[in-house]
């Protein structure tokens, strides 16, 4: 009965019927082996039946559509051989009388569409039976899809809190993580300062970058989860009349990770940015890394930072062919990676914490791609950051 509710046309198609066919009162009937129940009604007749009465279905020609298969249709009981003596016109006193089967898309019956009236009708005309064959095949075709439909939503919910679940849990399990990083990291420091030998301070090189390669993976991770859960990337604004140094700073802890490349810098000093430093220095150490990865290792990375006509643009230029298309619309998606050489050198998540951060303080990712060279040009107009400062 909810399944023939949820049609929003059927009230249109039992309307359609009645008038085509002439019958007063019209149904849509769900038959079972020991019951008889109306699902959806026109009753210009006040028959007496209101969605959801039943019928003792030994009293219901439906008995036999559900036997049989077939359709009954009677144009005159008084002059029909089969139906003239059927105590079943006598009991709800009509003359005319269709039903019409209603199967389930799996072939399962259902019920039948089905109307009558005390008056006799024309009804066993091509015209009508095909019409009201066709009515019932779209109320068959209705049901499977609202079915679909519904089950989608089930399980689209459930993937839903799946993945909330799973993004909870990631973003919990990287919060405890940063503790026993923390405790790796202050451990190699305070080695360090014992003035090991070259072979243990080697080592201890290794173990401290290691860490805070693990450390940039974990923030990489909570950053996704917050934006995913709705938080978006989180943001401490300031204004910074010195953002060029923390730009210095990234730019040298990655020639030290990478001794054998070449990055050059032109860092022009930026009077005032109202800005996160961080997320900043984020961004622009994964746009390096990025750079690092993809560029050609035999080529300089170049970096700029400038302001012109109160427009901030950082830029961080890697040699190495052009960008495809089809590529380059991926490039800030999460968990997106370039090529499968370089899986190991992420999540694929950095362009897109790029792009989070980018957006948070109100300005814009571009990509410039040639044969030659490739951009990715960052840009914030000084009126962008006076509206976030409110």
């Amino acid at each position: 009965m909810a399944a023939i509710q949820a049609i929003s046309a059927v009230p249109t198609i039992l309307e359609t019927v009645a008038v085509t066919t002439g019958l007063g009162f019209v149904c849509i009937a769900r038959v079972t082996q020991d019951s008889w129940t109306t699902c959806a009604v026109l009753d210009k007749l006040d028959f007496g039946l209101n969605v959801g009465d039943g019928l003792d279905v030994t009293t219901t020609l439906c008995e036999e559509v559900r036997d049989t298969g077939k359709a009954i249709i009677i144009d005159c009981v008084s002059t029909d051989g089969a139906y003239h003596d059927h105590h079943t016109p006598r009991i709800y006193g009509f003359e005319s009388y269709i039903s019409i089967p209603i199967f389930r898309q799996n072939g399962d019956y259902f019920g039948t569409l089905c109307g009558l009236d005390p008056k006799p009708a024309t009804l066993s005309t091509p015209a009508i039976t095909s019409s009201m064959t066709l009515f019932a095949q779209l109320i068959s075709l209705q049901m499977e899809a609202d079915a679909q439909l519904t089950d989608t939503r089930g399980l689209l919910a459930d993937e839903r809190e799946t993945a909330e679940l799973r993004e909870q849990f990631i973003a919990v399990l990287g919060h405890d993580l940063r503790t026993p990083l923390g405790s790796i990291l202050m451990a190699v420091e305070v080695a360090k300062r014992k003035e090991p030998d070259s072979g243990m301070r080697a080592l201890l090189d290794h173990i401290g970058r290691s860490a805070h390669r693990i450390s940039a993976l974990v923030d990489d991770v909570v950053d996704f989860t917050r934006g995913r859960m709705g938080g978006g990337i989180a943001l401490e604004l300031r204004r910074e009349y010195n953002l060029h140094l923390a730009f210095e700073q990234v730019i040298e802890e990655l020639r030290g990770v990478h001794p054998e490349r070449t990055i050059n810098a032109q860092l022009q000093p930026i009077a005032l940015l109202l800005c996160d430093r961080g997320r900043m220095s984020q961004m622009l150490s994964n746009l390096l890394n990025n750079a690092l990865v993809h560029g050609d290792p035999a080529l300089p990375v170049e970096v700029t930072a400038s302001e012109a006509n109160d427009v901030f643009q950082l830029t961080v230029t890697n040699a190495g062919p052009r960008i495809p298309d089809e590529v380059r619309r991926q490039l800030f998606k999460p968990f997106w990676r370039g090529s499968v050489k370089v899986a190991r050198e992420g999540l694929g998540l950095g362009l897109f914490i790029v792009s989070e951060i980018a957006r948070s303080h109100g300005g814009r990712i571009d990509v410039v791609t040639s044969d030659k060279a490739t951009s990715f040009i960052y840009k914030v107009r000084r009126m962008d950051f006076a509206a976030l400062s409110g």
